[in-house]
């Protein structure tokens, strides 16, 4: 079988990510990957835990790899902090900031 490894491993990453992007909803498990791409076991296993160390796939309980944006998560989704600013204060400030600006720029 011929080999389709990639020796740069910027570019591996760069096609194993693109064909995440390409394709939502993918999920491989390691065997899978390996006759996919073309590689051998140890270097996909790297290769998937490394997308997972920085959070781009994540690994399901049947060990499946899929995009970690990809339908239901291990995480728990984010929520957004309410802010608790006085809008009306605000603008005056940025009011006079930019009044400020402007009157060291006419100088």
């Amino acid at each position: 079988m011929e080999s389709r490894f990639v020796s740069n491993p910027e570019q591996l990453l760069s096609r194993v990510c693109g064909e995440y992007l390409e394709m939502p909803g993918l999920r491989l498990t390691c065997d899978q990957a390996e006759r996919s791409w073309g590689l051998e076991s140890q270097v996909c296993l790297d290769l998937l835990e490394v997308l997972v160390e920085s959070k781009f796939l994540w690994r399901t309980k049947e060990g499946a790899y899929g995009r970690l944006t990809d339908g239901a998560s291990p995480l728990r989704p984010f929520r957004m902090a309410k802010a608790d600013v006085n809008s009306k204060a605000v603008w005056a400030r940025d009011r006079r900031d930019l009044s400020a600006m402007s009157g060291e720029r006419a100088r």
